[in-house]
């Protein structure tokens, strides 16, 4: 994919994605954002209410739509985080930093009062730029 204008979605198949009318990623030239990801499935949630890992699952679930989007986890430079607990901060803080530790992209994190499902503890989005330079 050439760094013009050409737009690329990516879809992980999620329950929400086509009632809904979203992409896990959009590609445009070399930006890539992939969406609020939890660990919502048809068949419920991952890990309900486990803050550490439900943020590993879903930084797997993130780096696959980056991978399809011809991305790394490497080449995001920005996450936003939200949690239904703000005292699970350190929990999803290990999680990140297990991931991001070493690529250092900004980072916010909020507290919400609810996420689409009650199990759900932790939402994750991130903005990635590909880059032909690998550090």
């Amino acid at each position: 994919m050439d760094n013009t204008s050409t737009r690329a979605n990516v879809s992980s198949g999620g329950p929400l994605e086509a009632t809904v009318g979203y992409s896990r990623a959009v590609r445009v030239g070399d930006h890539v954002v992939v969406a609020g990801t939890t660990t919502l499935h048809p068949g419920g949630v991952d890990h309900p209410g486990d803050c550490y890992r439900q943020a590993q699952a879903v930084l797997r679930i993130v780096g696959d739509a980056l991978h399809e989007a011809g991305a790394s986890l490497s080449d995001v430079v920005r996450t936003r985080a939200f949690l239904t607990d703000m005292s699970k901060a350190e929990e999803y803080g290990r999680a990140h930093g297990e991931v991001f530790g070493d690529i250092r992209p900004v980072a916010t994190l909020v507290e919400v009062s609810a996420l689409v499902h009650p199990d759900l503890v932790v939402e994750i989005e991130v903005d990635a730029i590909v880059s032909s330079v690998r550090t």
